[in-house]
């Protein structure tokens, strides 16, 4: 009778083991950024409805937040003041936490996966590491030129910092930073021209970065610190003559595939990174000018957020087609789906 019992114990505590592992999945919610408003949307992934709107502080930029999507950090610009802010929200009762000061017009920020580092870009020649657990500031990151995006690798060990313009020496360089040993600068990879929003492949082996002057991309090997590719937009012929720029870079997560943002030109272009040759293979117009874009963890839909017309554009990873059109706030440019585990 009692190993019956233990066993029958067992078999409980397996079962709800079990179903706690099949709930770690939880939910996953869109949040986007409204860089000339105050406030961000929360949009349920599932159902493309905003269900929450935060008021947060004026003109917020930068977002981020670590794997257990524990809390949401979001940049604060803040126009009319000599500093910015890093606010920490909480993503389950949507209350700001914590509220730091930090250098004047932060924008787009990076943190590990365990959260504990945020890198904000300043526009004060440097990147403040703040410690997050701390809630202090322990190091700034002098880069020169207008510290501007901020990419982490996936195992949290090193960040890639895209500061725009010329930086220390006049060079248009992207700088690496080991995290783990005291956030010291490694290296650096020089680009063609001014840094803009970078993307990461998952194994930490190519950086792929928007450039001034480019309508496409440039693709560095990280190991060999240099530039391997120079990937070119296919422009229509009656766009020929509009000038553009592209701003919002992003790779799928199950990394077939590449997508960027066409600013001027209002379209989206994808591009194949399984061919070895980033093969252009479609072309996704817009309703308006495109900024920014992120993708749901399955990648099955692309998020881009329109900053002209006030909305994001669901798209179909699959069939490249437009699913539907969100309603955000005032000028949407950065934004990142969450995965909310199950309490």
């Amino acid at each position: 009778m009692n190993r019956l019992r233990l066993l029958t114990c067992l078999s409980l505590a397996a079962a709800l083991l079990w179903a706690g592992l099949a709930r770690v999945e939880g939910k996953e919610y869109l949040w986007q950024t409204n860089a000339y408003g105050d406030d961000v949307h929360v949009i349920d992934v599932e159902t493309h409805d905003i269900v929450k709107r935060i008021v947060v502080g004026p003109q917020p930029h930068g977002i981020a937040s670590p794997d257990d999507a524990s809390v949401v950090y979001l940049a604060i610009e803040n126009f009319k003041s000599p500093l910015g802010e890093l606010v920490w929200v909480d993503p389950r009762s949507y209350g700001i936490t914590h509220r730091m000061e930090v250098g004047p017009k932060p924008n787009q920020i990076a943190c590990t996966p365990d959260g504990r580092w945020v890198y904000v870009p300043c526009n004060d020649g440097h990147y403040w590491v703040v410690d997050a657990s701390r809630k202090t500031l322990a190091k700034k990151i002098f880069t020169g030129g207008r510290p501007h995006n901020t990419q982490c690798s996936r195992d949290g060990r090193y960040m890639y910092l895209s500061p725009m313009g010329k930086g220390e020496g006049g060079k248009t360089v992207v700088t690496i930073v080991d995290v783990e040993a005291g956030h010291e600068v490694i290296g650096e990879i020089p680009f063609a021209n001014s840094p803009r929003p970078p993307a990461l492949s998952a194994d930490n082996r190519r950086f792929y970065q928007h450039i001034d002057k480019l309508v496409g991309f440039q693709v560095a090997d990280i190991a060999a610190r240099k530039v391997i590719a120079t990937v070119e937009h296919e422009i229509p012929e009656e766009l020929a003559d509009v000038k553009t720029r592209c701003h919002g870079l992003a790779i799928r997560p199950d990394q077939k595939e590449i997508w960027s943002c066409n600013v001027e030109h209002k379209m989206v272009h994808v591009h194949d990174l399984t061919d070895g040759d980033f093969t252009e293979i479609a072309r996704i117009p817009m309703t308006g000018r495109v900024y920014w874009l992120c993708f749901s963890p399955d990648s099955k839909h692309c998020y881009v957020a329109v900053r002209s017309e006030r909305k994001v554009c669901v798209i179909d990873t699959a069939t490249k087609e437009v699913v539907s059109h969100i309603e955000v706030g005032d000028t949407p440019k950065r934004n990142l789906v969450i995965n909310l585990p199950d309490s």
